[in-house]
């Protein structure tokens, strides 16, 4: 099968940052399925992995594998499989510990995997689990926020909304009944963030305590960090007492705790790679809300995130997507579509 892989981990301007090359199909065993990938999306977990931090000068042989977003169609099943069947249509975003989607077929265990929704093509449909998850697991699981509409009304601050994974959560937060403030920094951003629904946006290049304020909330209900921790102070200052922050990136800036004592405020952290690296008893969580996704997107209720779409999945495209992701000026998702 073509694969595209990693052999030395490099700046993603060197020729060889990624390899074209050929290896044996994979047979699935236990309760993972093998699919054959029709398109994948790239993250920024991909580009941080391939920059390699703590794997300089490090030989992989055979090339590794990465990437964690794709849709395609299941193959064959392992022995005990028992929620997907060959010929079904399904999207995933994987396992961080494993063979990765930049590959014409892959391993991947059901629990962690949905069913595609019907109205979306391959390409579209790879640009959402990975960053569905992660706005999932942050919102619902983490903050406790009512999926169904319990906490209707209450406010949140999404910082770095034009990303992919601000681009779904935004919709997912209007789906729950949530005021949405994101923040956005250039006006392709900001009518990004307003189109998917933002009901308010603020510049998290200026001061984005006094734009919150100026839009009459003295203190917001939940903050998701969905960029970096540059804007660790600003989140406290916004957050209501017993309210809550969640952050999706590690850092190496200060973090400050007396003002979240002060608040008696929580701070979480999600990782949606957690619940497969751990094999955690409730790993297919993440099926029931890829599951769930599918369903509001088939109903016209969530919308892809998208934004461009290479062809096809070679190195060369793999380069190409990696070096538009490190600009840090990306809005919703790049793809790429079809082996050829």
């Amino acid at each position: 099968m073509k694969a595209v892989g990693i052999i030395n981990y490099l700046p993603v301007e060197e020729a060889n940052a990624f390899v074209d090359f050929e290896m044996e199909k994979p047979v699935p065993a236990g309760r993972d399925i093998l699919v054959v990938v029709k398109s994948i999306a790239v993250n920024p977990v991909d580009v941080k992995v391939r920059a390699g931090r703590g794997n300089e000068g490090v030989t992989e042989d055979p090339p590794r594998i990465i990437g964690w977003d794709a849709s395609g169609i299941v193959e064959a099943v392992g022995p005990d499989a028992t929620l997907f069947q060959p010929g079904d249509e399904v999207f995933y975003a994987g396992d961080i510990t494993r063979p990765g989607s930049n590959a014409e077929f892959q391993l991947v265990d059901e629990r962690i995997v949905g069913q595609k929704p019907a109205s979306l093509s391959h390409a579209e449909a790879a640009a959402l689990p990975l960053t569905t998850i992660t706005a999932y697991e942050a919102f619902f699981d983490r903050l406790g926020i009512d999926r169904d509409g319990g906490n209707k009304g209450e406010s949140i601050l999404i910082i770095g909304a034009g990303g992919g994974v601000g681009s779904i959560g935004i919709q997912l937060a209007k789906q729950a009944g949530l005021v949405v403030i994101a923040t956005a920094s250039r006006p392709e951003t900001t009518s990004w963030v307003r189109e998917l629904g933002a009901d308010h946006v603020v510049n998290h290049r200026g001061d984005m305590a006094a734009e919150t304020r100026a839009l009459g909330f003295g203190h917001v209900d939940h903050i998701a960090i969905f960029n970096d921790m540059r804007h660790w102070e600003t989140a406290v200052e916004l957050i209501r007492p017993e309210g809550g922050i969640v952050s999706i990136d590690d850092t190496g800036l200060p973090m400050p705790m007396d003002g979240m004592k002060m608040k008696a405020a929580s701070l979480h952290w999600e990782f949606m790679f957690a619940r497969a690296m751990h094999q955690t008893p409730d790993m297919i969580e993440q099926h029931k809300l890829l599951t769930w996704t599918a369903a509001e997107i088939d109903a016209g209720r969530i919308r892809t995130t998208v934004s461009e779409v290479l062809s096809p999945i070679n190195a060369a495209n793999l380069r190409e997507a990696h070096r538009r992701i490190e600009t840090g000026q990306a809005k919703g998702k790049i793809v790429l579509d079809g082996f050829h």
